[in-house]
Parts: C-alpha cells; sequence; structure tokens
C-alpha cells in the first residue's frame, strides 16, 4: 500500500552519487509508493555525470547544482577536519544536506535521505559521524538512511509515518552482499563500481590542491579543474606550470587555459606536450617553461628546437634548449 499524507504521496528529495547504494536507497522508498527525485551537487572534485546516468536509467528526477563557492570555504579549514588527504568528509556531507534541506522546504519535499550504510566506510559513515552530519546540517529529524534504517535510531521521518520501518533496510558493515542481492530483487545491473568519485581522497591531486591553496593562494574556478590534467611542477613561490602527458592531457589543458590570464606553450615542429603557466609570470620563467615544454618532446636534451608562446600579448616563436627531465623531479608538486 502506498505511503500517503491526507492529500498527496510523501515526496523524497536524495542526495545521490549515482553509485549503487544511491540507487538501491531511491528504489526502496520508491516501491513504498513515494516519490522520489535525486539532487546531485557539482565541484571540481565530483562531478555529476554518474548520477545524471544513474537517473535516466532508473527514471528518477535529477536536480544538479554547483556548489563550488561555498564549498571552497568549507573545505580551507573543515570543522571536523579532513581524512587521510584533504577529504573533509563529514562536512561535505553536512554541507550537502543543508543546501538540500533549503530544496526540501523550497521545493515541498517531505524529507530527505541518502545511500548512506552504516559501518561501510571507517571514516565518514559510522554512527558517531552519522550523527553529526544529522546536527551540523540543521534538518536533524530530516534525514533518512534507507539501507541502514534498522540498524539506527528511529527517525522523526519514521515517527510520523511517512515511511514504513519494516520496510526498510538493516544493512551494515563493508560487505557489498547485500546489495548486489537487492539490486537483483530491483533488476538493477547496470552501475559504477564502489570505488568512490571525490578527487580529494587521492594523495597526488590533494597535493596539488594543497600547493593551490596554501602556497598559491590565489586562484580561479578553472584552476581547480586543472588540478585534474598533466603533471605539476613549482618552479618557484609565484610559478607554477602544468605540463601534458596524453592527448587528453594536452586538450583538457588547452580548454582551461585563461587567455587573459595565462601562458600556453606548445611544440613548434614537432610532437610534444602543452605546457600551462595558469598566472602571469616573470620573462625567465616563460623561457624555463619553454625549455621544459621542449625537454618533455621528442627532442633530445641540449637540443635547440622552437616552441609557440601564446601570452597576453599575442603569439610568438621562440628557440629554447630541450632540458634533461630528470632535473623536474624534485619541483614536482
Amino acid at each position: 500500500m502506498d505511503i500517503k499524507t491526507e492529500s498527496r504521496k510523501v515526496k523524497a528529495l536524495g542526495l545521490t552519487s549515482g553509485g549503487l547504494d544511491s540507487i538501491l536507497s531511491a528504489l526502496l522508498l520508491r516501491e513504498q509508493g513515494i516519490d522520489v527525485t535525486w539532487v546531485s551537487f557539482k565541484t571540481p572534485f565530483f562531478l555529476p555525470d554518474a548520477a545524471i546516468k544513474a537517473a535516466k536509467r532508473n527514471n528518477i528526477p535529477i536536480l544538479v547544482e554547483d556548489i563550488t563557492d561555498i564549498y571552497m570555504e568549507m573545505l580551507k579549514n573543515p570543522p571536523a577536519g579532513y581524512g587521510k588527504n584533504m577529504n573533509p568528509c563529514m562536512d561535505c556531507h553536512s554541507m550537502m544536506f543543508a543546501r538540500a534541506g533549503e530544496i526540501m522546504e523550497k521545493e515541498g519535499f517531505d524529507f530527505l535521505f541518502s545511500g548512506e550504510v552504516a559501518g561501510q566506510r571507517p571514516f565518514s559513515q559510522n554512527k558517531r559521524s552519522m550523527r553529526y552530519v544529522e546536527k551540523r546540517s540543521g534538518f536533524d529529524g530530516s534525514i533518512l538512511r534507507p539501507l541502514s534504517a534498522q540498524v539506527l535510531p528511529e527517525t522523526e521521518v519514521e515517527r510520523r509515518g511517512l515511511v514504513d520501518r519494516e520496510r526498510l533496510g538493516a544493512i551494515s558493515g563493508r560487505s557489498r552482499k547485500e546489495q548486489i542481492a537487492m539490486a537483483g530483487r530491483f533488476g538493477v545491473t547496470d552501475y559504477p563500481a564502489p570505488a568512490g568519485g571525490c578527487l580529494l581522497t587521492d594523495k597526488a591531486f590533494s597535493q596539488r590542491l594543497r600547493d593551490l591553496l596554501f602556497v598559491q593562494k590565489n586562484y580561479v574556478k578553472k584552476d581547480l579543474y586543472l588540478l585534474r590534467y598533466g603533471r605539476h611542477f613549482r618552479l618557484d613561490p609565484d610559478t607554477k606550470i602544468v605540463v601534458g602527458r596524453s592527448k587528453m592531457d594536452n586538450a583538457g589543458i588547452e580548454n582551461l587555459h585563461v587567455p587573459e590570464r595565462g601562458v600556453l606553450i606548445r611544440m613548434d615542429d614537432m610532437p610534444g606536450p602543452v605546457v600551462l603557466i595558469p598566472s602571469a609570470p616573470a620573462a625567465e620563467m616563460v623561457k624555463r617553461a619553454g625549455e621544459i615544454c621542449a625537454g618533455y618532446s621528442k627532442a633530445l636534451p641540449g637540443q635547440e628546437v622552437a616552441v609557440q608562446i601564446k601570452s597576453p600579448d599575442g603569439i610568438e616563436r621562440v628557440v629554447v634548449t630541450a632540458i634533461d627531465t630528470s632535473v623536474m623531479q624534485d619541483l614536482v608538486i
């Protein structure tokens, strides 16, 4: 029998990453006749692509919102601190539920939900951290975790009769057996592996981000997306360069070049990387970046070759000497 209020179906708004747990939590509620919608938040560190794909496959409406500006303020000094790398998981979840709660109130949803499983992740999905998130979000009592509801304290959502607690899950721990079985019951076969989609958990990415936030300090949003691509080197406190490693890297780096403030360097007459200096550099640093571009090309160390330099002043062709790239290891970010 469908869960209803006196005048309409219950409406629930769920946070989603597009992973299996998110999908199953929505389907458990929809099985009870609840009208489910997803919201997926976008930053340079996690993208909504998988969530949009999952929404289409499972016929679930989805809202997508870019929260980069408010996220960056939190990320610089998260109250609960970071995980192993630059991942502020507890405060990240709190912020997402807080923003989802604002949407819930504005759009007339009855409660919030997510695919979190108690005990699945030791830092961000234990009972203590889940409680922290509820209180910090400002929507304590309005957050349901359908997959683990029966092993968590009863929520106001359940006490109000908006859902049938007995038909919710009792999953806990890191095993995926129960989710796989539930996916079979619902006929869910196409979903991403549970590897996590947040770049803040990656050690190398986190090192680049720390450099950007605490060494470079001044940045624009494109600089955050640039952290995904290429090799990153800091030549001096004021100069960072990004060197492409592949055609995909080169395309991504070139797309994130801001012509009004950055310098883009490429080989003039042989294959090689794209090199980007994201912000206005000193003239000697431009020459050094050209030598590095040549060093990572097909040129031999010490060989004189031409590079094309595109700066806010225009495009020029400059002859440089290719470096031996082994000297770059100490400059890697």
